[in-house]
């Protein structure tokens, strides 16, 4: 069986696909969803709660970024419409607000876990069934992949990344405003890390330390 990262484009775009596209819609969903369990039902009323992707897709940030870093052979990251929380309603802003971010990254861990039985099961059926088998490890692999790099990333506290809401939230009030006022450079941070070689490492150790840890308890290494 080839190693992921020698399949070509198109079974590399197959394998994918649905790994990213959930990883990053669903990581938006889960916001909408504890910000409504917390007294702000605006993501609900504009249809963010939902396991729909297309409710969430944002066309650069969902498919050409990826697609780009895949083409590139890069580690892949994208994101989705970021769901609107308004403060306000919430019951107790700062700290819910808190709860709000957890839920993204807490939602990445958990489909890594699911996508990790995809691994399991598919290793079991490689035998029998090598062609179902070989394509639910690849989408195994990918799966675990793209929701560690993503819960990773959103916990970096560079606003306005779920890890900035996080910090927000034991800061003192004048110290949190004005480390949120960073929020409008975040994403050129962040390019910037990714241009000069930093964001990798960053990622790549807490990365490889949960991916290793993962596949352990399910028996796939």
């Amino acid at each position: 069986m080839m190693a992921l990262d020698q399949l070509d484009l198109m079974q590399k775009l197959a394998v994918w696909a649905l790994p990213v596209l959930f990883a990053i819609t669903l990581h938006e969903a889960a916001h909408g969803w504890m910000a409504e369990k917390l007294g702000d039902k605006t993501a609900r009323m504009l249809g963010r709660v939902s396991l729909n992707p297309v409710k969430h897709i944002d066309p650069i940030g969902t498919i050409i970024v990826p697609a780009a870093l895949l083409w590139f052979g890069g580690f892949i990251f994208g994101w989705a419409k970021a769901v609107p929380v308004t403060m306000k309603n919430l019951r107790n802003p700062r700290v819910d607000m808190a709860w709000v971010a957890i839920a993204g990254p807490a939602a990445n861990l958990l489909m890594a876990l699911l996508w990790a039985l995809v691994l399991k099961i598919g290793f079991m059926l490689i035998a029998s069934q090598p062609g179902v088998g070989q394509f639910m490890i690849y989408s195994g692999i990918a799966g675990v992949s793209i929701n560690l790099i993503l819960m990773i990333l959103n916990l970096l506290p560079i606003p306005p990344l779920d890890g900035s809401r996080i910090l927000s939230a034991f800061l003192p009030s004048q110290w949190a405003w004005q480390y949120n006022r960073l929020e409008p450079y975040g994403l050129f941070i962040l390019l910037g890390m990714l241009f000069f070689g930093v964001l990798g490492p960053i990622l790549m150790g807490p990365y490889g330390f949960i991916q290793q840890l993962i596949y352990q308890v399910f028996g796939v290494i």
